[in-house]
């Protein structure tokens, strides 16, 4: 089936060029107009997904072609542009970078789905050298259809007028013209921009909002994406009625997930049950857990005063209860947690573990996963596509039984990783369920037997 996805994509020379705060901002000057907006973001990245749900009221989705092969990610697309008035995809940081060979590339994605794309160059400190820069990214791979250019970090009328002037020469359409103003910097951290849930965050999102509908031809771009041409789309596959209930930790300290991937799980007949490891003292009635990434270290002292909580995890895992967590859930999941400042925190003592956090960054980039033993995601010899990206290291007994073989992309270096105990598999490695269905229908089926077994609400 063929048809029309109005859709385009912000990307940029690299990381730190503003892409971001353009984007949120041309997601919520597009909502202002009263059109229904889509959007996504390359590559594994789960906060600035998190800005685009503020700017929209709505979730954000990643497309990824390391966690998700070709075919999965467009039906991806089509299932959550249906009915979009405008789809808008947010680079990841520069244009061509991606994976060892382009792997999830913003370039690669423009081609898969077909998509104009847009550049946005950082021109503080620069005049005509500016048009260079786009040319280059122009004639660099010809089959990008690369539509113009958003300038952005200008400093007066006369930077935007050099600029201009030679872009023009070089036939290369301006689409923005946005002058540099540090109250549009988005805060950060270790592992990137802070969470919108962290902070005041919706008056930053109205000042960039305001500059983007006066700086920024956001018509011109609106008319860019509805003359994107036509895709082939596979058709929807409707969810099966609920048969199980998993539990998700959803709070300012669990927070990173991939919609598409929880989307999986629930195709598959699981009726997903946010729960809070900061604020609830007790676990839902469920059938399982499925515990995300986040920022544990940074809410670490309110962790450990949820005792009964706490006590409730361990319990889950000691009588069966198949649980999956990642990174975060993962340093949740051992015996203890130190800060950036050194201090000691109780965490669940799931695992013999303490998981540090450390001034550098210890580990970012795709990995492949072969799985040691059966478990509630996958046979003993199956392998996965995951990404790594934490400030922390884990250290486990040595009778900790260990989950993974990993082996990373850019390099080929090849470790021992995560943690399984029981139904219990937990790593620092993020996993996409729509891209492992198998994955997804082992971890449902996992949850069925426990339910069949032992009753949702388990003893004191």
């Amino acid at each position: 089936m063929r048809t029309d996805f109005p859709r385009l994509i912000i990307a940029a020379t690299q990381s730190g060029c503003g892409k971001t705060t353009i984007t949120v901002g041309l997601l919520a000057a597009l909502k202002n107009r009263g059109l229904n907006v889509q959007a996504y973001k390359v590559g594994p990245d789960y906060i600035d997904t998190g800005w685009h749900t503020l700017a929209l009221g709505k979730p954000s989705h990643n497309l990824d072609t390391w966690l998700v092969d070709a075919d999965k990610l467009q039906k991806i697309f089509a299932d959550t542009s249906r009915g979009a008035d405008i789809s808008v995809v947010e680079g990841v940081m520069g244009l061509y970078d991606g994976g060892r060979g382009g792997i999830s590339s913003t370039a690669e994605i423009s081609k898969l789905l077909g998509a104009p794309v847009v550049l946005v160059i950082d021109a503080k400190s620069m005049g005509t050298s500016a048009a260079a820069v786009a040319l280059g990214f122009r004639e660099f791979d010809k089959s990008v259809n690369l539509a113009g250019v958003i300038l952005n970090r200008l400093g007066s009328d006369t930077h935007e007028k050099i600029i201009a002037e030679a872009l023009d020469g070089l036939g290369i359409k301006i689409f923005g013209a946005v002058r540099r103003n540090d109250e549009f910097r988005l805060p950060e951290r270790h592992l990137g921009l802070v969470p919108t849930t962290e902070h005041q965050a919706d008056n930053v999102l109205q000042k960039i909002c305001a500059a983007v509908e006066s700086q920024v031809d956001v018509d011109a771009l609106i008319e860019l994406a509805k003359n994107s041409a036509a895709i082939e789309i596979p058709a929807r596959v409707e969810k099966i009625s609920p048969t199980v209930k998993i539990g998700v930790a959803r709070d300012a300290a669990f927070n990173f997930y991939y919609g598409a991937s929880l989307g999986a799980l629930e195709r598959l007949g699981a009726e997903i049950v946010p729960f809070s490891p900061l604020d609830d003292e007790h676990l839902p009635a469920v059938d399982g857990l499925i515990i995300g990434g986040g920022f544990p270290e940074m809410f670490a002292a309110q962790l450990e005063q949820n005792k009964s909580l706490r006590a409730e995890i361990n319990r889950a895992a000691a009588a069966g209860m198949p649980i999956f967590a990642e990174c975060g859930g993962f340093m949740y999941l051992l015996r203890e947690l130190v800060d950036f400042g050194g201090k000691s925190f109780s965490m669940c003592g799931v695992f013999d573990g303490v998981a540090t956090m450390t001034n550098r960054l210890q580990t970012v980039g795709y990995v492949s996963a072969e799985i040691l033993r059966d478990c509630v995601i996958g046979s003993a010899g199956d392998e996965i596509h995951a990404h790594e990206f934490h400030f922390s290291t884990a250290e486990l007994s040595a009778a900790t039984e260990k989950i993974f073989r990993c082996r990373r992309l850019r390099t080929g270096r090849e470790y021992l990783a995560g943690a399984a105990r029981k139904n219990v598999v937990a790593s620092y490695l993020h996993v996409h369920f729509a891209g492992y269905e198998s994955a997804a229908q082992k971890f449902v089926d996992a949850c069925k037997i426990f339910s069949s077994s032992v009753p949702r609400t388990l003893p004191a």
